[in-house]
């Protein structure tokens, strides 16, 4: 973990969050700007900065990370009407926060294309 991370300290506990799911690997919390109904930030517990630092033996928490989104959008109630999972690597696409996390975004149409 990175010791000036806002979603490492968040994970950590060290900053309060709204959160909605957490294990071992994995926390889920409510994103402070949302952009939905439902919009649901999930992190690995673990600091990986962008999509770009992935390696082949990340593979099991990518997983992780989409089975966690995929629990928590039947617990808010929005598997069966839809949802969205967004990942953004680097400033250009939006990454604000420099830690690996997937946006859930759910409870409203969602167009395409997406902004």
């Amino acid at each position: 973990m990175s010791d000036t991370c806002l979603f490492c300290k968040i994970a950590r506990r060290e900053l309060d969050a709204a959160v909605v799911y957490e294990d071992d690997d994995v926390l889920a919390f409510k994103d402070i700007q949302p952009q939905a109904p439902v919009h649901v930030l999930i992190i690995p517990r673990r600091h990986l900065a962008t999509l770009n630092d992935l390696r082949p033996d990340h593979g099991d928490l990518i997983v992780k990370l989409v089975l966690a989104a995929t629990k928590i959008a039947r617990d808010q109630g929005v598997a069966d009407d839809g949802y969205r999972l967004v990942w953004n690597c680097q400033e250009g696409a939006g990454q604000s926060v420099f830690h690996v996390h997937l946006h859930l975004l759910g409870g409203r149409r969602l167009n395409w294309p997406p902004g």
